[in-house]
């Protein structure tokens, strides 16, 4: 019998399946992908199941290889020294090398009465339950949108084109990854289809009720319906299982993507932290890191040393209901310039990237190192260099997007 190297996946989204797909590319790899759930979760639809215009998920038949073995389940420990993971069902699996793509979530939200009264949206599960409240709540009943990001900017645009009462409180600034001629089209389509924005140094939440939205200037803002979409965390599972992580909990890493605890264990996505300069959460960056973490296990395997990374081209796409939407560019250190698309123009692009990702997962289980990776050679001294800046700008638990 032929021995064929384990490599265990922890994490099905758009990193994780990406990882597992490629590792196929050899024949002598066994591939086990543990996901909690046995669909692909199309995270960058939630707005849309929440507003009933998508469901969100892909038949992971769809977006899988087949020579990748699915097992639904959630690791609660990895042993590095003994190479297994230990799952909630109680059994183990052992690995020769192990891709760490568990993602992101909501992060907690450390406001009196959020947990208790607000919905977040960061998970397939919290999406559905907000999708019930709102079917069950009268459409002229007010809905506050708790976060200016994307998903933000999104859900309040989503909600208001079915004619909802929406209030998007920013806790700050609208959009702060948009350069200020995006802000301004955003603020413009927002205002167009009635949602109220509340922004400034005074738009911070300081406590959510059952029914109203408290904020640091002393306004209440009535609120049947409080959606919370205030940054995201990563999961615990590096730091409870002893690994290094950084100060959120990602998985420290090298500028190949593997842990600085052991070369058996590579990192990709939301949750990998390479050189302590995390890459935006996005599934523009998760997708070629996945790509990139599935690259460096071949790479040993092959006996050469894995490629160094360096992302370079960067962006923001945000939709604003089905009509609309931003194309914001971005420059190499991830910060957005004057160009972005907008308008119908900018909706249609929206919608091509959401439904070109899962052909893109498709076809790299169709044809194994297919997809493209955007990147150029250059190693930690450059990208240290490049997003230092972005790095105090965006914070660790900051909104995702495309």
């Amino acid at each position: 019998m032929t021995w064929q190297t384990r490599v265990v996946v922890i994490g099905g989204g758009y990193a994780g399946v990406m990882a597992a797909n490629r590792l196929t590319l050899r024949h002598d790899v066994a591939v086990t992908l543990i996901n909690p759930r046995p669909e692909f979760v199309h995270r960058l639809r939630l707005h849309q199941l929440v507003g009933g215009s998508d469901d969100a998920v892909v038949a992971h038949r769809d977006v899988l290889a087949e020579r990748v073995r699915p097992v639904v389940d959630t690791v609660t420990r990895i042993d590095a020294a003994g190479r297994g993971v230990t799952l909630t069902t109680g059994g183990t699996l052992g690995y020769d090398y192990l891709i760490y793509a568990v993602g992101s979530g909501s992060a907690e939200p450390g406001v009196p009465g959020a947990a208790e009264s607000a919905h977040p949206l960061a998970t397939l599960e919290e999406a559905r339950r907000l999708r019930t409240v709102l079917g069950a709540t009268p459409v002229t009943a007010p809905v506050t949108v708790v976060g200016g990001g994307p998903t933000g900017i999104e859900t309040a645009a989503e909600l208001a084109e079915q004619r909802r009462r929406v209030t998007l409180v920013c806790g700050g600034v609208l959009g702060p990854y948009l350069h200020p001629r995006g802000r301004r089209s955003v603020a413009k389509r927002l205002a167009a289809l009635g949602v109220t924005v509340v922004d400034g140094p005074g738009a911070k939440v300081t406590e959510v009720t059952r029914d109203a939205v408290r904020l640091a200037d002393g306004c209440e803002l009535p609120s049947e319906v409080t959606v919370w979409t205030a940054g995201f965390g990563v999961p615990d599972l590096a730091a409870r299982s002893g690994l290094s992580t950084d100060a959120v909990g990602r998985l420290l890493t090298d500028e190949t993507l593997t842990s600085v605890d052991t070369p058996r264990i590579v990192a990709a996505g939301d949750s990998a932290a390479p050189s302590g300069l995390p890459l935006r959460m996005s599934c523009l960056n998760a997708m070629p890191l996945g790509a990139r973490a599935a690259d460096t296990v071949l790479s040993r395997l092959a006996g050469k040393e894995p490629v160094k990374l360096h992302q370079s081209v960067y962006a923001q796409c945000i939709s604003l209901g089905r009509r609309a939407g931003i194309y914001q560019f971005a420059n190499r250190s991830d910060a957005a310039v004057w160009l972005y698309i907008g308008s119908g123009l900018g909706a249609r692009i929206k919608e091509r990237v959401c439904t070109g990702i899962p052909g893109h997962l498709a076809e790299e289980a169709r044809r194994p190192g297919s997809y493209g990776l955007h990147r150029v050679r250059g190693g930690a001294a450059k990208r240290r260099q490049l997003l230092l800046a972005h790095r105090a700008e965006a914070p660790a638990a900051a909104d995702r997007a495309v």
